[in-house]
């Protein structure tokens, strides 16, 4: 018999479903992601820590799970939400089936619920605590635990995924440049799409100082996607405001954000972030650089956003704008070699329009090299 489960948010809206993945309990903000494919790439991104995703897409799991789609080395969100769960995996890459995978790491799911329902619900109300539970699918115990569960704001994730001690992506013999990556929870994607480029990659922990990143003698210095409260990892700002200020070797330092390092990035240079109202998760996003009048379609995943309005006046200047609600997706400095963007170059999963960035960091870090 299938084992009854249930999604409960603090406002008091209550999802019955059948549990699949781990049987247990998961507290989390619960978000919805837009893409049609890629679940494996979601669920090991470490910026879902912390949340409970919802996917649109009402058929999950037919191409089961393999060893290569992989953002990091384990799933990281709370829970997983599905219209409907395929039990049959057909892909000539897949190792086991994705119910299997869930289970194996801990993580509780949750099927059989009106997805399309629950998605118009955290558009109209915005995206809010929640409570997956398979433990103890009471709805009224439910709804409360979900009240008295920890939110996003305020909360410093990056700890909780930021590796340990610094290690090498791609081999330091490498004849290209070298990168370090602030990890504040890095996909493997942007790590793949650097090594490709040839650079050398040295992935350094978020708490990682300006004279940690320094004595690395980086040519670039790349800042990752991350789970959180921007506002809640100061100590990132200011090593990212000490190297920007006073840059290793004297010489101006060529900087990559992306997501949550573009929020960082925003605040080394006096800016402020907001919580955006259900966020932006998926693959799908429109996006505009101002320069070229060109629209991107982008993968986006974040729920917190750089202030447009803190940033006037200052030395960044906007670069990209998102076509839906026409928030910041994209800055630059007017002098330096710094430049930012709030989605996902490396996609992972999703369209590749805006891969050229990691080209335009190349470019950035050859034109610094040979100005040194």
């Amino acid at each position: 018999m299938p084992t009854p489960a249930v999604l409960a948010l603090e406002d008091g809206q209550v999802y019955t479903g059948t549990a699949w993945g781990a049987i247990g309990e998961a507290a989390g903000e619960v978000v919805f992601n837009t893409s049609m494919t890629g679940y494996q790439e979601v669920i090991t991104d470490a910026s879902y820590r912390g949340q409970i995703v919802a996917m649109t897409y009402p058929l999950i799991g037919n191409y089961g799970v393999n060893d290569e789609d992989v953002e990091s080395h384990r799933p990281w969100l709370e829970g997983f939400v599905v219209r409907e769960l395929s039990r049959l995996a057909s892909n000539w890459r897949a190792t086991r089936g994705l119910d299997e995978y869930l289970r194996e790491a801990g993580v509780p799911g949750i099927q059989g619920i009106d997805t399309r329902a629950l998605t118009q619900h955290i558009r109209t109300a915005g995206a809010m605590r929640a409570v997956l539970s398979s433990a103890d699918p009471d709805p009224r115990r439910a709804v409360e635990r979900a009240r008295t569960s920890p939110g996003l704001v305020g909360r410093d994730l990056v700890r909780e995924v930021t590796c340990a001690k610094a290690w090498d992506w791609a081999p330091n013999g490498a004849a290209g440049p070298r990168v370090v990556v602030m990890d504040y929870g890095v996909k493997y994607g942007i790590l793949r799409c650097l090594k490709d480029l040839g650079c050398r990659v040295r992935v350094l922990p978020a708490s990682a100082t300006a004279q940690d990143v320094a004595a690395e003698r980086p040519d670039g210095l790349v800042l990752s996607n991350g789970p959180g409260d921007p506002s809640a990892v100061p100590y990132a700002v200011e090593t990212v405001r000490r190297l920007v200020g006073e840059p290793p070797g004297g010489r101006p330092l060529p900087v990559f954000g992306i997501c949550m390092g573009h929020q960082v990035l925003g605040q080394a240079f006096g800016g402020k972030t907001f919580k955006l109202k259900f966020g932006h998760h998926g693959a799908n996003h429109p996006v505009k650089d101002l320069a070229t009048g060109k629209v991107d379609i982008t993968v986006q995943n974040h729920g917190f956003c750089v202030d447009i309005e803190s940033l006037a006046g200052r030395e960044m200047e906007i670069t990209h704008l998102n076509l839906n609600d026409q928030t910041l997706e994209g800055m630059a400095h007017r002098r330096l070699p710094v430049f930012s963007v709030q989605f996902h170059p490396e996609a992972s999963p999703g369209p590749h329009d805006s891969r050229h960035l990691f080209r335009r960091f190349l470019d950035l870090m050859r034109g610094a090299h040979a100005q040194a």
